[in-house]
């Protein structure tokens, strides 16, 4: 069969194994199998590499307090973990690294109506024009969706079922949310003068 790919040969439960490298073990294959991933991994993926009455959870706690201290941190986004670098290393980072095809090239504009994609979606590209008071470009719908920030939502119930947009799990992961419940509030934006009443 097709795109069946053979469960590898491993042993979850590591029992000629004392306890406590047991343990050692089960969170060193968590940190590995995040390492390794470009997106976030979810519990029952990680499930695969233990024992079957480990604690996900609990590794997952170990883990991320192992890694106190160190650059980089273990963070959870939308349904699954990453291992991702400490912001506070975010100029060291941008000095060192080329990051011209990532996010940090978006213009202001772009990012104004990503937010409003986040906080109003499924949004359609009549709902972003009055929220902005101008027409939004296909372009710069293109760009969210190449970066793959935004995706296509459900047609739109209103006159011709546009298409609507939504954000996506990398938006999440580049932003370092868990959820969308993890998005500033408005009225503190509004209260902070960053957004229009």
């Amino acid at each position: 069969m097709a795109g069946v790919r053979p469960e590898p040969e491993l042993d979850r439960e590591l029992a000629d194994l004392p306890p406590e490298l047991r343990w050692r073990e089960w969170m060193l294959r968590i940190e590995a199998v995040l390492f390794a991933s470009a997106t976030p991994v979810p519990r029952q993926d990680l499930a695969r590499v233990v024992g079957q009455d480990a604690s996900v959870d609990l590794l997952i706690g170990d883990l991320a307090a192992d890694l106190e201290g160190r650059a980089f941190e273990l963070a959870q986004v939308a349904d699954g973990w990453v291992l991702r670098s400490r912001t506070a290393f975010a100029p060291a980072i941008r000095a060192a690294a080329d990051l011209d095809d990532q996010l940090l090239d978006l213009s202001e504009f772009d990012i104004a109506v990503l937010a409003a994609i986040a906080y109003y979606q499924p949004a359609t590209r009549d709902m972003l024009k009055d929220i902005f008071g101008k027409e939004i470009s296909r372009d710069l719908i293109g760009r969210l969706h190449a970066r793959g920030l935004i995706g296509t939502g459900p047609r739109s119930p209103s006159r011709g079922a546009p298409f609507t947009f939504v954000t996506t799990e990398h938006f999440l992961l580049a932003f370092g949310l868990e959820s969308l419940r993890d998005l500033p509030d408005r009225e503190e934006l509004q209260d902070a003068g960053l957004t229009q009443g």
